[in-house]
Formats: structure tokens, C-alpha cells, sequence
């Protein structure tokens, strides 16, 4: 072994604790990249492969009622390669024991011309030859294929049986299999995840097409487009030919509900994966910068005497590098278990949202590359221009010790502030004396502090998602909704429904807004003028009422039209007649869920030329008296749907509230370890350093205590300036990341809640508390001899 290589590891040695920290930080930085960006990776890449074998469509409409032989014209248009037509329902579904509103989509699938599109793979359970459920068996009931989510979480096994509300009859579903298809990987209703109150069955098309009395016909279209196509052209041409049935817009994949959440969720981990490592990276090279500084500052008198044996400046520079990349490589390794473990948790998170037929974790070779080159530059870029200061001196000049430092009164004595203690002077002092090392380590502390606040900002926004949108918006307790718009008379039968104390109307009518040669599709949702039930809140929680004849719009629907206050929009009614509104735009409201669109239920017929219709109805019911309206309502033909607000929160909250606190709890262990990282090594290196002037304090009579207050003060001074300013810094980069994350889905406020600034400190302190512990261990073995020495 050479002599450098020896010197390299008794340094090492020397060195373990301090190296290790550094270590975990670059793990830290490795684990989270890999962690993020693999999960989202394996994703993305279980969505292209099952988008693939299921050959899911391109573009998607839905019609009224379609005549069979509407499919060859289609197929002839130009761009378009095939299309696919079947019949879709949506049901309520009733469990035996369940108290709670469930909704089924009911999917046609023909024994006789097998799907070419978004084809349904059976995970378990019985298919005939055809590869369909099968048709009714001789009890009447229907073989059924649920989609799995909707299995696992209800507990269905195969035989069990369910009923379901088919056009006004009730109807036995047997379950003869579980499945998945391309087009609900993700399953929900409005757009949030919903796995105990939304199903999708599979069923034998001929049987539904006779409870819908759809024999030859088709509601729901499919299309594949060719090589080169235009989708929007493709959409384009379908509108004439759709018109005639019911249909008014054709939609591409990126409005398909299913592959939207899909890809949204893919966008926002992207962006995490990327900014939170960055943060990790620049505190790893921080912290090899003051310890490789440190270090070669000491050896001085060693890097003197190589050189006057004839070792070259680059040889030199080449060992100090290997210390460095030894500590790096170490971290690497960690960080790449570390993101594979994490990666296959989140893996697993992610295949209770969206559900795929195979979803293995896999770490990619890029990934793995470019997390290696990030390690890589880290350890260059930190160390680089410390090293290089030293070797480049030459022997006669690295032999003397180093120039004592220019001493000088501190900003508070020079300030007037003169009766300060000696300790905090001495303190203050030293602090002064180098303040690029302050400046950094409060920083790496702050940054830890601003880690902690946005892995907790999550649950703070969530929490104030919930809040706003079913505390101050949906103010109801159960709502209820129609197939059709239907006379508002309905209402007065609600309202005599058990417990009902109040009713609210509403009417939701699909439409394409369009503004010049912007287009976007929405619903204009008509409230009352003085609504009480159903409310338009924005992210300050405060009401807008939709008065007057117009529209009130969020502003990101708003910004993606290019309209504001005064501008009158183009608006294409997707449903009913085929007619075109201009409608002024009224207000703007920031919201925190979609792209929404307002009026005045009444205004909206009118513009409609409508009677008093409503196709929703909120419901205000007595405490306790909830579940018996719900079961009162299964009773009423023309409800097609009815939800429990205390039972759609309970669901989200399930999802939601494990998989946040997963992700803060890691985000605070990687703070924890940048804590410790900046405080520990800080400590350490003005031990080093200063170990000759608390030796000699020591003779002088100071206590153990006494010098441990002058080290581990300023310790806590660092702390509390790093405190305030990683709050700070967790307010603006909690705002950086919410404008990275905004879409059409989601508007997280930003709301950071008192109990969040509180954490992010005290898991900051604590983990420097941890620190200060073994440093004063340290300080009270002080060898007092070895460290008076002085150097002739």
C-alpha cells in the first residue's frame, strides 16, 4: 500500500464521524432522488406498458343513443384508424350491510365482436370463451367483472352478490371476477379518489342493451387514431356526424378523467423529485467544503514535507480528492438502498390509487447514472477550491503556521453595547471572524428547518382542502342527483324525505367555453342566487354569490380562456339541444379544485330556454338522521346518484391522511440528518480549532461548563438566527413548490399552519440537541497537554 493510501486511512479513521455525517446528508439527497423519481418512473412505465397490451383509445365521446351503423361512417373520416362503440350506465349499487351511497358503472362488453380497445383484463375469477362475464344466468342476475380497488376495499369475493337499480329496476349482480382496464386505472368521482364509493362492472352488453332498451345502438365511443393523425383535427370531424345523436364535443386523453389524475400525479412528483434533492446536494457539498478546509488547513506541515519529498501538487490534490470520494461513495451506496427501499413503499402507495395489472418497482440505469454524476459533481464542486488553495502553496510558505487572524471589536461593541458578558463577546467574536462559515451553517440549518415545513405544508393544505370544500362550499349533508335535468317540483318530494330539514337546488350542465381560438371543455354548475347548501368559496374561504346573467369563473379556467371581468365567452351546450350561448363573464374567484364554472340556476335556464328544472339536490338533514334519507332515496326511480358528505370525506381522509403522514415523517428524517450534518460538523471543527484556547481557559480555572458554553453557544446562536430563517425560507419555497405543482386538477393554498413552524424547530433543535451531546463529550475529554503544544 502506498504512503498516501495509509495516510488516507488513518484520516478516515480519524475522521469517521464527521465523514459518516456527511454520508447520511449525501444519502439523504441520493435516497430522495431515487426515491421520487424511480416511483414515478416505475409509474409511468407500468401506464405506457398496460396503455399498450390494453391498447387504450385515443379519443373518447358520448352520445345519447347512436344507431350501430353510425361506426362505419366514423371509421371513415380522415386520421381515424378504428373505432369502438359500446353502452355505459351509471347505477346505484346496494350492499348487503352497507349503509353507505354507492355508485356503479355499468360497461357493456359484446360476447360476439370482442373489444380491439381498451381491453379488460381479468385478474381473477371466471370469463367464457367470448372473454365476457356471460350473460344472465337462469335466477335473473347478472355475472358481473368489478373493477379491483373497488373489490379489495369492499371486501367482494367471487359468488358474492350485489344488488343495483338498472333503469328503475333492481337488478342481482353476481361477481364472477375481478378486472382492470386502461381507461380506470384511476377511479373516482369529481375527481377525487373514491374506492369504497365508486365501482366499475363489467357486464354482458346484449343484457344491459335490453334493460336500456339500446338493442342495435351504442352511448359511448371509442377511437383509435392513425399513425400521423391530428387528434384535434380527428375531434373535429366528428362533430357533425355526432351531433345528430346527442353528442356535442369529442375529448382527447388529456381530458380522459383517468389518465388526467394520472398524469398529474406524475408532473407533481416529478417536480418534488427534483427540487427537494437539490436542497440535500447543496448542503452535502457545504458540508465537505468546511470539513475538506479544515482538514488540509491542518496539515499544512504535512502537504510541506510531501512536497519537499518530491510528491507533485496534482498527487497530492488526487489523495485529498479520493478522501472525498470515499465519504461520497459511501453516502451513494446508502442513498441506493436507501431509494430502493423508500421507492418500493412509494410504489406500493401508488398502486392503491392507481390500479395496473403489473407495477414493479425498478430502479433505472439513468437514474441510477444521474444520481452518481449529481454525487459526483457534489463532491468535486465542494472540495475542489479548498484543496486546490493548499497544494498550490509551496513548502517554504505551507511550513509556517498560518497568519493569526485579524482581531477587532464586534458589531455590538462597536454598536455601544460594551457590558455584554465576556462568553458572548468571545462568542460573537469568533462568529465575526468567520462569517462565510456562519452564513453556511446557519443556512444548512435553515434549510433543514424549510425541509420539515414543506413535507408538514402538505397536511395543512389537505386539511384546508377538506375544510373549504366540505365544511364552507358543501354545507349539505347529502346530496342527490338525477339522470336528466327534471321540474324543480322534485325538491318538495325530498324534502319530505326522514330527517330532511332543508333543500337546495342546482343544475350542472357540461359545456365547451371558447374564447377566439382557445376552447375548454367544463360544466356550468347553477346555483341559487342565495345559496345556503352549495356555496362558491375560494381559497380565503369567502362566498361569492353568482348574481346577474352571468358567469363567475376561476381564475385559472379564466387565464387558460383569456378573458377577464366584462369579456363575454362562446358557449357550446354539450347536452339537450344543440345550442350556442354568449354569456358575459361577471367575477373571478380563486378556487382550490378544477376548472369551474358558475351562474345563477335560474339565470342558466333562462339562457337555456329551459323551465325550472335541476338535475342535483342538496340535502340539510337532523343529526343522526342522515342514513335514513340515504335509504329512503334508493326508493325514488329518477335518482340516479346520492352521496354522504361524512362518508365521501371519510373515504378521502383514509386515503389521504397515511399517505401524507408517510411523506412527512421521511421529509423530517432527511431534515434530521441535515441538522445533524451542519450542527455536528460545525461543532467538531472549531473544536479542532479552538482546542489550544479552551485548553488554556481550562488552566485558567474555567470550568467544564464554562468552555462547553463558549463552543455550544455558538451552537445555539446559529440556531437562532437558522430558525426564523428556515421559516422564512419554508414560506418561499412552500411558494415555489405550489406554483410547480399547480394544474387544472389542484390549487394547493398555501396555508402553513402555526403547529408546522412548530415542528420544523423543534425536530431542528432536537436533532441539535443530539449533536451537542456528543460534542461536550468530547470537550470534556480534552486532552489539555496534547493541545497546549505549540508548534516551533
Amino acid at each position: 500500500m502506498r504512503a498516501l493510501d495509509r495516510k488516507l486511512l488513518r484520516d478516515l479513521r480519524s475522521l469517521w464521524s464527521q465523514a459518516l455525517t456527511i454520508a447520511l446528508v449525501v444519502a439523504s439527497g441520493v435516497g430522495g432522488l431515487l426515491t421520487t423519481l424511480s416511483a414515478v418512473d416505475s409509474l409511468a412505465a407500468a401506464r405506457d406498458d398496460f396503455y399498450a397490451s390494453g391498447r387504450f383509445a385515443d379519443v373518447f365521446a358520448a352520445v345519447k343513443r347512436a344507431p350501430r351503423a353510425l361506426e362505419e361512417r366514423l371509421r371513415a373520416l380522415p386520421g381515424v384508424a378504428d373505432v369502438q362503440t359500446h353502452v355505459e350506465a351509471d347505477v346505484r349499487i346496494t350492499l348487503e350491510g352497507v349503509s353507505d351511497p354507492v355508485i356503479g358503472r355499468l360497461i357493456g362488453l359484446d360476447r360476439r365482436q370482442p373489444a380491439r380497445m381498451n381491453l379488460v383484463t381479468l385478474r381473477r375469477g371466471f370469463a367464457e370463451a367470448s372473454g365476457t362475464p356471460g350473460p344472465p344466468l337462469a335466477d335473473g342476475s347478472l355475472p358481473v367483472w368489478v373493477s379491483e380497488s373497488f373489490a379489495e376495499v369492499r371486501g367482494l369475493r367471487l359468488d358474492d352478490h350485489l344488488t343495483a337499480l338498472v333503469n328503475g329496476r333492481q337488478r342481482t349482480l353476481r361477481v364472477s371476477g375481478v378486472a382492470l382496464a386502461p381507461d380506470y386505472i384511476f377511479a373516482g368521482l369529481f375527481g377525487m379518489p373514491d374506492l369504497r364509493g365508486f365501482g366499475v362492472f363489467w357486464v354482458d352488453a346484449e343484457a344491459l342493451t335490453a334493460a336500456y332498451d339500446m338493442t342495435g345502438a351504442f352511448n359511448r365511443i371509442a377511437i383509435k387514431l392513425a399513425p400521423g393523425a391530428a387528434e384535434r383535427a380527428v375531434i373535429d370531424a366528428l362533430q357533425r356526424p355526432l351531433a345528430a345523436y346527442g353528442a356535442r364535443e369529442a375529448y382527447g386523453r388529456a381530458d380522459q378523467t383517468s389518465h388526467a389524475m394520472l398524469d398529474n400525479e406524475i408532473k407533481e412528483q416529478r417536480v418534488l423529485g427534483t427540487v427537494l434533492p437539490a436542497i440535500f446536494f447543496a448542503v452535502a457539498a457545504f458540508l465537505l467544503n468546511v470539513v475538506v478546509s479544515r482538514l488540509v488547513a491542518a496539515q499544512r506541515e504535512q502537504v510541506a514535507a510531501l512536497k519537499a519529498l518530491g510528491y507533485a501538487s496534482s498527487a497530492i490534490a488526487a489523495h485529498y480528492l479520493k478522501l472525498v470520494l470515499v465519504i461520497v461513495v459511501v453516502g451513494f451506496l446508502l442513498g441506493l438502498a436507501l431509494g430502493k427501499l423508500l421507492g418500493l413503499l412509494f410504489t406500493g402507495l401508488y398502486a392503491e390509487f392507481f390500479r395496473l395489472p403489473r407495477f414493479d418497482h425498478r430502479l433505472a440505469p439513468w437514474l441510477v447514472l444521474a444520481a452518481a454524476g449529481l454525487t459526483l459533481a457534489t463532491a468535486v464542486a465542494g472540495t475542489l477550491g479548498a484543496i486546490g488553495a493548499t497544494v498550490r502553496l509551496a513548502p517554504a510558505e505551507a511550513m509556517r503556521p498560518p497568519a493569526p487572524g485579524r482581531y477587532r471589536r464586534t458589531l455590538p461593541e462597536r454598536l455601544g453595547l460594551t457590558r455584554l458578558p465576556t462568553a458572548l463577546r468571545m462568542i460573537l467574536r469568533e462568529m465575526e471572524r468567520r462569517p462565510w462559515r456562519t452564513a453556511l451553517s446557519t443556512g444548512g440549518v435553515a434549510a433543514a428547518v424549510a425541509i420539515v415545513v414543506l413535507g408538514n405544508f402538505i397536511r395543512d393544505a389537505m386539511d384546508t382542502i377538506v375544510d373549504s370544500q366540505f365544511n364552507v362550499a358543501m354545507r349539505s349533508d347529502v346530496a342527490v342527483w338525477t339522470l336528466e335535468a327534471v321540474d324543480d317540483s322534485a325538491r318538495h318530494a325530498l324534502a319530505r324525505l326522514p330527517g330532511v330539514i332543508m333543500t337546495e337546488s342546482t343544475r350542472f350542465v357540461p359545456v365547451t367555453l371558447v374564447n377566439g381560438h382557445r376552447r375548454e371543455r367544463s360544466q356550468i354548475r347553477g346555483y341559487a342566487e342565495e345559496p345556503e347548501l352549495y356555496r362558491i368559496a375560494d381559497v380565503h374561504n369567502h362566498n361569492t354569490q353568482p348574481t346577474g346573467a352571468g358567469l363567475v369563473l376561476t381564475d385559472r379556467l379564466a387565464a387558460k380562456l383569456g378573458v377577464g371581468v366584462g369579456d363575454t365567452l362562446l358557449v357550446e351546450v354539450l347536452e339537450g339541444r344543440a345550442q350556442t350561448l354568449h354569456l358575459p363573464v361577471d367575477a373571478l374567484v380563486t378556487e382550490m379544485m378544477g376548472l369551474n364554472a358558475y351562474m345563477g340556476r335560474h339565470a342558466l335556464n333562462r339562457a337555456l330556454g329551459d323551465g325550472d328544472l335541476s338535475n342535483g339536490f342538496a340535502l340539510k338533514t337532523e343529526a343522526g338522521r342522515e342514513a335514513a334519507a340515504l335509504e329512503a332515496t334508493r326508493q325514488m326511480p329518477r335518482v340516479i346518484g346520492a352521496f354522504s358528505k361524512a362518508s365521501l370525506m371519510r373515504n378521502m381522509q383514509e386515503i389521504s391522511a397515511r399517505n401524507i403522514r408517510i411523506m412527512s415523517t421521511v421529509l423530517t428524517v432527511f431534515a434530521a440528518v441535515i441538522a445533524v450534518g451542519v450542527v455536528y460538523n460545525n461543532a467538531r471543527i472549531a473544536l479542532a480549532e479552538r482546542s489550544w484556547e479552551l485548553a488554556s481557559l481550562r488552566v485558567l480555572g474555567f470550568s467544564r461548563a464554562e468552555v462547553s458554553g463558549l463552543l455550544l453557544g455558538e451552537m445555539a446562536l446559529t440556531l437562532a438566527l437558522a430558525v426564523p430563517l428556515g421559516w422564512l425560507l419554508g414560506w418561499g419555497l412552500v411558494h415555489e413548490v405550489v406554483q410547480l405543482l399547480r394544474s387544472d386538477q389542484f390549487h394547493f393554498p398555501v396555508v402553513i399552519l402555526p403547529r408546522t413552524y412548530a415542528w420544523a424547530a423543534l425536530a431542528v433543535l432536537l436533532s441539535a440537541a443530539v449533536s451537542a451531546l456528543v460534542v461536550r463529550r468530547r470537550i470534556d475529554r480534552l486532552d489539555m497537554v496534547a493541545a497546549l503544544k505549540t508548534r516551533e
